[in-house]
């Protein structure tokens, strides 16, 4: 690693939030679609539960992008299909009393697409709702995104707890294989994941689209990812429910865009609730494109890894992240500002701006920014966090209050916390390798503390 030349000058957060917020909201705008409804039932959806209604989906999108665009309308009912392809100008409606349940069958997710898995692009399975290059899609509604993954795509990660057996079927040697082609720099086409491979698919996957809005819509039971748009431009992301627990089963996690609000929603997830990425180790630097401008307001986080993420694969970068009016409250809620970096990843994550925010309680830090995580110091690329500010946070129980930790040779820079309290926290802080830190009106265990070093604090070996 190269330790870089930093410019220790403190973020200015006013400036922040007075111009640069409203710039970035102004910009994000949802997609406006025809008034017209293309209802599936017209072409031959059956809302019994069993009957196979993937051809019928297929054929109400055709329709109605052919004819300039609308709602394809999911009525009251239940209805089973495979993969569901958006293309540009449809709005897939999921009524009030409408179910959508994805099928456990993996040949409904053939054949293969290009998609994303961990950070790392290759040939698999579809997302169950997939978007490939499209312009103003959305998935609207008050109905229930169904993925069925519990009793399905959950054993394949291969542990008991999920009811796998790792000595049956196993996601491990795909994902090692999937790394491998990675490393070596074997073509994107060429990395064939088909049928009878272990990688689950994600939930919805807009790749390469613009003008996305996800909607009102509940998800449960995810295979994966819930909600993981890649390489977009304009993406909203509003009163979206998700509650789901399987393995990496975070809510959302824009990879790689530009242009992000995710607001009013709700999050109960196996994994991070939000995790903003932009690319695993060598994809994610032979790509080079950052996760920037992103807005997260008035969401709510309940079980999870970590509310409010970033990383971990984040090669490529994040900059220009606000987040403000979120609660965050379960004792089975491991973080809840997160970051994820490590000298394999490497990346610069840059202008983090947090406001108003509620802590009830966290099982681990309030504040976390690890380099540590999985490979640490192994590897050649130097990680970097800088301009990390967080105002006005109260927090009512925690084990720590921050753990922040940077490498020997890699350290985390200007991080500023002011008007904030963290109470009831059992074992102070673990700082080690910090620079430029900035406290103001700070208070631990009721305590006004100048530094993070006299807050009680635990320094880690």
């Amino acid at each position: 690693m190269v330790l870089p030349q930093i410019n220790f000058a403190q973020t200015n957060s006013v400036e922040a939030w007075t111009t640069e917020y409203p710039k970035n909201l102004a910009r994000i705008k949802p997609p406006k679609f025809p008034k017209r409804d293309f209802k599936i039932t017209k072409y031959g959806a059956v809302g019994d539960g069993k009957t196979d209604s993937t051809e019928a989906f297929r054929k109400a999108i055709d329709e109605c992008n052919k004819k300039g665009g609308g709602r394809v309308v999911v009525p009251v009912g239940e209805f089973l299909t495979g993969a569901i392809h958006l293309k540009s100008n449809v709005n897939l409606h999921v009524s009030k009393g409408a179910t959508i349940k994805f099928s456990r069958d993996p040949k409904k997710y053939m054949p293969v697409v290009f998609t994303r898995w961990e950070g790392m692009e290759l040939m698999s399975y579809s997302p169950f709702i997939y978007a490939y290059e499209q312009t103003n899609i959305a998935v609207t509604g008050e109905g229930t995104l169904d993925g069925q993954s519990k009793e399905g795509f959950w054993k394949w990660h291969g542990n008991p707890r999920y009811g796998g057996d790792p000595n049956v079927i196993s996601q491990k040697a795909d994902r090692a294989n999937l790394y491998a082609m990675m490393d070596k720099g074997v073509p994107v086409a060429e990395r064939i994941f088909a049928e009878g491979t272990y990688l689950r698919p994600q939930f919805i996957q807009p790749y390469k689209c613009k003008n996305v809005l996800i909607e009102g819509v509940k998800i449960i039971d995810s295979p994966m990812w819930e909600i993981h748009p890649v390489l977009c431009e304009n993406v909203t992301v509003r009163r979206v429910s998700i509650s789901s627990h399987g393995p990496n089963n975070d809510g959302c996690d824009p990879e790689s865009c530009k242009d992000v609000l995710i607001e009013d929603c709700y999050f109960d997830t196996g994994d991070d609730c939000i995790a903003i990425k932009s690319g695993r180790n060598n994809d994610g630097r032979r790509l080079n494109t950052p996760t920037e401008n992103i807005i997260v307001r008035g969401c709510t986080m309940k079980d999870g890894h970590g509310g409010i993420t970033v990383g971990s694969e984040i090669s490529g970068g994040v900059r220009n992240l606000f987040a403000e009016n979120c609660k965050l409250d379960s004792p089975n809620l491991d973080h809840a500002l997160r970051v994820k970096n490590n000298a394999s990843r490497g990346g610069k994550l840059e202008k983090f701006y947090f406001r108003n925010i509620t802590v009830g309680q966290v099982a681990h830090a309030v504040i976390t920014i690890d380099f540590n995580y999985e490979e640490g110091a192994k590897g050649g690329f130097t990680p970097i966090v800088r301009n990390y500010v967080v105002e006005n946070l109260t927090s009512g129980k925690s084990k720590y209050g921050v753990d922040i930790q940077g490498l020997d040779k890699a350290p985390i820079y200007e991080i500023s916390i002011k008007n904030s309290i963290f109470d009831n926290v059992a074992q102070g802080n673990v700082v080690k390798n910090i620079q430029g830190v900035k406290l103001d009106n700070v208070k631990f265990n009721g305590k006004v503390v100048d530094s993070l070093e006299n807050a009680a604090m635990k320094k880690s070996a």
